[in-house]
C-alpha cells in the first residue's frame, strides 16, 4: 500500500501557531489578558453616556414643546373678553404642572401683558422662561427655555 502524506497541509508562512512558552512557563501573549474586559468597560461607558445624551435631548424638546403649548393656551385663555390679561401667566403655569410636574412648573417664571402689534391689534402676550430639569439630578437645571405665546384680545 502506498504511503500517504500528512493529513493536514503544512501551516502557511506567517500563520499564527500556539504561543510558545517563555523561560518561566508563561505564554508570550499574557500582556493582552483581560484586554477584552477593559475594552468592554470603555465601550459600555461610551454607549451609556450617548444614551443619556439622547434621552436628555428628548426630555428638553418635550418640555420646551409643552411650555410653548401652555403659553399659547394661557394667552388664548387671557384673550377672552371677560378674563383679565394677567390671568394668562397663572393659567400657563397650571397647564405646565398638569402636563409635566409641579417641580418643572415651579421652575418657570411667566408673565402676561397686553401689547399692540404693527397692524393695531391688541394682543395678549405670555412669556415664560426657566430651565429644563436634567436626567442626572445632581447637575440641577442647566438647560434654559424661553417661549412666548400670543393671542388676539377679544372685544367686549
Amino acid at each position: 500500500m502506498a504511503e500517504k502524506g500528512p493529513l493536514c497541509p503544512p501551516p502557511l508562512a506567517g500563520s499564527r501557531r500556539a504561543p510558545a512558552e517563555g523561560p518561566f512557563g508563561d505564554r508570550e501573549d499574557d500582556g493582552e489578558r483581560g484586554a477584552a474586559v477593559v475594552e468592554f468597560i470603555f465601550v459600555s461607558v461610551l454607549v451609556v453616556v450617548l444614551l443619556l445624551a439622547v434621552l436628555q435631548v428628548a426630555v428638553y424638546v418635550h418640555v420646551r414643546n409643552v411650555v410653548a403649548a401652555s403659553a399659547q393656551e394661557g394667552a388664548r385663555f387671557a384673550a377672552n373678553a371677560d378674563v383679565p390679561s394677567s390671568a394668562g401667566a397663572d393659567r400657563t403655569v397650571a397647564v405646565v404642572a398638569r402636563a409635566t410636574s409641579r417641580q418643572t412648573a415651579d421652575g418657570l417664571v411667566c408673565s402676561s401683558a397686553e401689547e399692540v402689534d404693527a397692524s393695531g391689534l391688541t394682543l395678549v402676550v405670555v412669556r415664560c422662561s426657566g430651565a429644563v430639569p436634567t436626567l442626572l439630578a445632581g447637575l440641577g437645571s442647566l438647560l434654559p427655555v424661553e417661549v412666548t405665546g400670543r393671542a388676539v384680545e377679544e372685544g367686549a
